[in-house]
């Protein structure tokens, strides 16, 4: 059972950057690796996604050309870079972890981190 961990969430102003990690513990060759969210009274909804080579990468509109996932194999550790903040990305950011390809949907990822919270201010 592959274990996850969030860090780098905190309080930040609409304009700055943050760059959350996910460790995970365990074999995670060849597995998939994304982010989501989730704000109070919303459903999660997905941020990024990528495969174990990082050949195949996706974004959500919403975040596109602020936000970018990689993850480094040799830490099992997979990184959210978030520039530009606005407010409306407070949420409680959570990494998961899947098989193979890289998904859209929260509902196909198994694993999934305890969360670090995200907090911009206007």
């Amino acid at each position: 059972q592959v274990q996850l961990v969030e860090s780098g969430g905190g309080l930040v102003q609409a304009g700055g950057s943050l760059r959350l990690s996910c460790a995970a513990s365990g074999r995670t060759f060849s597995y998939a690796m994304g982010w989501f969210r989730q704000a109070p009274g919303k459903e999660r909804e997905f941020v990024a996604a990528m495969n174990w080579s990082g050949s195949s990468k996706v974004h959500a509109d919403s975040v596109k050309g602020r936000f970018t996932i990689s993850r480094d194999n040799a830490k099992n550790t997979v990184y959210l870079q978030m520039n530009s903040l606005k407010p409306e990305d407070t949420a409680v950011y959570y990494c998961a972890i899947r098989a193979w390809q890289a998904s859209t949907s929260p509902a196909e990822y198994g694993n999934w981190g305890q969360g670090t919270q995200v907090t911009v201010s206007s």
